[in-house]
């Protein structure tokens, strides 16, 4: 029998993809949920370039509040391409916060997404927006890719 997937991921190496992308975000239609709860609702269409070859499409919910420049998302997107020349897809789930100046964000893998050469992919992306272009650095870890 193989061995457990946690076991996997413990000997699975770390790699680092490196590279830009274009994203499209464009307001989705409201509805009495979103309009209750003050959600702004967009869609994400990226198209990934360098290590992670590929594109994406997701959704994101946004919020803001009574101070400017405070507020929060979440998003999920379904990229589908090739990471270092290993074909398949996988979801990444994004949590972020702006608040007093200061910014998080998070990035993850969604686990058991990946599919075909990218099945068992774990991992967090970190998005670089320099001069009005968009990177990424991408940790993560797969199983047999070594």
């Amino acid at each position: 029998a193989p061995p457990p997937i946690s076991a996997l991921q413990e000997t699975a190496v770390t790699t680092i993809a490196r590279g830009t992308f274009d994203v499209t975000v464009k307001p989705l239609p409201s509805d009495e949920f979103a309009e209750a709860a003050a959600l702004g609702r967009m869609s994400i269409d990226k198209q990934f370039h360098g290590d992670l070859e590929g594109s994406s499409k997701g959704q994101m919910l946004a919020t803001g509040t009574a101070v400017t420049g405070s507020g929060a998302y979440v998003a999920i997107e379904k990229v589908t391409g090739s990471l270092k020349g290993r074909r398949g897809s996988f979801s990444l789930q994004h949590r972020a916060w702006m608040a007093g100046g200061k910014q998080g964000m998070t990035i993850t893998v969604v686990p058991d997404s990946g599919t075909e050469q990218l099945i068992g992919l774990s991992g967090t992306l970190l998005i670089i927006i320099a001069e009005g272009k968009h990177s990424y650095e991408f940790s993560y870890s797969l199983p047999g890719a070594n």
